[in-house]
């Protein structure tokens, strides 16, 4: 059953957004009296069709189910080219990312300014919505405006993880062995080139534990999807 997001409801009627109705109507070629699923305000509903133009769906039933992990996991991602970062974030909302924040580093092959920096965090957030949808999350994770390393150093986690293969890394494994309880974790992640060591030192001063994946160097696109599957095998239910 296909899964949509809204924000609109009155009383028991949903109203969908044009982009929601376009797919509806031209792509998954639905009419009045198909069931959908409806996600307002983190809860699942099913409902049924009412009105095409826009598209309207009556709650039929609340469903009981919740997919979202306990711990709120943010996935800081150096810029990389489109196709990596598109990857990163669709791979990133099926393992269950609560938010992602584009870095700007050093190393980073891609060079944006704010004018294009927001018109690319509205494409991303396109990108995520449709792969919460995919994924059947009871959210949409927030893809939060580029920041740079000194913005980024100034958030608050009860974990801060930096991927890196410096001789300073602890496992990420033994990290999360030590079975304390996090409400929240973000995983911050390098461009092809790596951090400066600089920037390394920086962020490990603001409490980011510098930490490896494994053995082998992993691709920075690979290395975020790895960190949030090792979270997923020690925390999920």
């Amino acid at each position: 059953m296909q899964r949509y997001f809204t924000k609109e409801r009155e009383n028991d009627l949903f109203k969908l957004s044009l982009d929601d109705t376009y797919h509806i109507t031209k792509v998954m070629r639905m009419g009045i009296g198909d069931i959908i699923e409806v996600v307002y305000q983190e809860r699942l509903y099913k409902a049924r069709i009412e009105t095409l133009s826009p598209v309207t769906a009556l709650i039929i039933e609340e469903l009981d189910t919740y997919n979202e992990m306990d711990i709120k996991v943010t996935i800081a991602q150096s810029l990389v080219k489109e196709n990596k970062m598109d990857l990163i974030l669709q791979k990133g909302v099926e393992l269950g990312a609560y938010s992602f924040i584009p870095l700007k580093t050093y190393n980073s092959i891609i060079k944006i300014d704010n004018k294009d920096s927001l018109k690319k965090v509205t494409r991303w957030q396109k990108i995520v919505k449709e792969a919460s949808e995919q994924s059947k999350r009871n959210i949409i994770p927030k893809v939060l405006p580029v920041m740079d390393l000194r913005e980024l150093g100034a958030l608050e986690f009860d974990l801060k993880i930096l991927c890196t293969v410096n001789e300073l890394t602890k496992s990420l494994k033994k990290v999360l062995q030590n079975k304390k309880k996090y409400d929240t974790i973000i995983i911050v992640v390098g461009p092809e080139g790596g951090f400066k060591r600089e920037e390394e030192t920086y962020l490990l001063s603001k409490g980011f534990i510098s930490t490896s994946l494994g053995k082998r160097v992993l691709r920075t696109e690979t290395a975020s999807i790895v960190a949030l599957s090792m979270i997923n095998y020690e925390y999920e239910r």
